[in-house]
């Protein structure tokens, strides 16, 4: 583990580090049964930023610190901070939508485990990942928790913004917010080099083309099957020819997303139905085992409807990133055609951003872009992906 601890993948955060060490040491202070100032610790934050900032490596990180034996220092090397990390320790949970959405039974449960007081003797912590996907039900069974918090129990929210549309107002008014940005490019260049032993030019290539998000630059890097996807996506512009095109092209992105989200829930999908499934007794023999397959018909099925809306989730999280890398191409056609002093996303396919740049006026490389950005906002308001995208490249098309 490097200097910086368990804070060493939060890539040009100073600020933000800087304030989870201080709370996390006060902390260490309290669990030592020291009095600290009001403001140095509270039970309840919410980590925001723009995708790639690392909301979650931020609540998981200030986790670590926080059940850090070393004085609330977030070591990285003690046995708190290890499990933390492994997501395997026994006083924190990790909540992550499997759907669409976290329901009301599901943060009911959560919160009624959380008000248990910590085995370890130090914090009951709740990281909740995606807070923004929280019904409003959930949201109320979360605020009471909230508003009469267990002394030894702090709830992480990680959330897009502290927008009303992500997440209310009163949840947002009982937690300290604390604010990340879009790493640069060469920061997260920098950290992969050293970290990743990758060359500076493979490291400058993939923080440019991940926009900042130094998890998916790693797998730009290391993954082939990334780096096909992410050029499929990027020959786009060039395919619309015409309406039949459009919706093609529409058609492959859509399905390529769905491929993509199958390949990375297959494995998982499979030793869940398996785990069930031997514990419900199959396999057995006689007619007890055999009654008892019968009877858990109803368990499988739930199952089954968990991992489907897990799989639409997924989906819908491949196809984003294909309209992020898409987002950057318009992008970078528009800076071009502005002159804009600032670098490009994608400087290995420049030639085609500067050909479109000369082609196109700026306005209609803005309306561009605004319509894959539009897409995206549809699809995250439950639009269907197949219309959302056939619309975007029809408006791609026209210009």
């Amino acid at each position: 583990m490097s200097q910086d601890g368990v804070f060493s993948d939060l890539v040009g955060q100073d600020d933000a580090v800087e304030t989870l060490r201080r709370a996390a040491q006060a902390a260490a202070r309290v669990v030592a049964g020291e009095q600290v100032g009001s403001g140095a610790m509270t039970h309840a934050w919410i980590f925001t930023g723009p995708p790639g900032a690392g909301r979650t490596l931020a609540a998981r990180a200030f986790a670590a610190a926080l059940e850090c034996e070393r004085a609330g220092a977030g070591c990285g090397e003690c046995h708190g901070c290890h499990t933390v990390l492994g997501k395997t320790h026994a006083d924190v949970r990790f909540v992550a939508p499997e759907g669409l959405s976290i329901s009301v039974h599901e943060m009911r449960a959560l919160v009624l485990r959380a008000a248990t007081a910590p085995s370890g003797g130090r914090w009951q912590v709740v990281v909740i990942e995606d807070a923004d996907r929280l019904t409003e039900a959930a949201g109320n069974a979360l605020l009471k928790a909230i508003e009469e918090p267990p002394p030894r129990t702090v709830f992480l929210l990680c959330t897009p913004s502290t927008h009303p549309d992500d997440i209310s107002v009163t949840i947002r008014s009982r937690c300290r917010v604390v604010a990340l940005r879009q790493p640069p490019a060469d920061a997260v260049a920098a950290a992969l080099m050293e970290r990743n032993g990758l060359t500076r030019e493979t490291a400058v290539w993939a923080a440019a083309a991940a926009q900042g998000d130094i998890v998916r630059a790693r797998l730009l890097a290391a993954d082939p099957e990334a780096r096909t996807r992410r050029e499929a996506v990027l020959t786009v512009p060039k395919r619309l020819t015409g309406v039949g095109a459009c919706f093609d092209v529409a058609a492959a992105l859509v399905s390529a997303a769905k491929a993509e989200a199958a390949a990375s829930v297959v494995e998982s999908d499979a030793a869940e139905r398996s785990a069930l499934e031997q514990a419900l007794g199959a396999g057995g023999t006689g007619r007890g085992a055999a009654g008892a397959m019968r009877g858990a018909a109803g368990q499988i099925k739930d199952l089954e409807k968990r991992q489907k809306s897990r799989a639409t989730r997924a989906q819908r999280d491949a196809l984003d990133r294909a309209l992020v890398d898409l987002a950057g191409f318009y992008r970078d056609v528009l800076i071009t055609a502005l002159r804009a002093p600032v670098a490009v996303v994608h400087g290995d396919v420049a030639p085609q951003s500067e050909a479109a740049a000369r082609k196109w006026t700026p306005e209609s490389a803005l309306r561009r872009l605004e319509a894959v950005l539009a897409c995206r906002e549809s699809i995250n308001q439950n639009v269907k992906p197949e219309i959302a995208v056939e619309a975007m490249m029809l408006n791609l098309w026209k210009g």
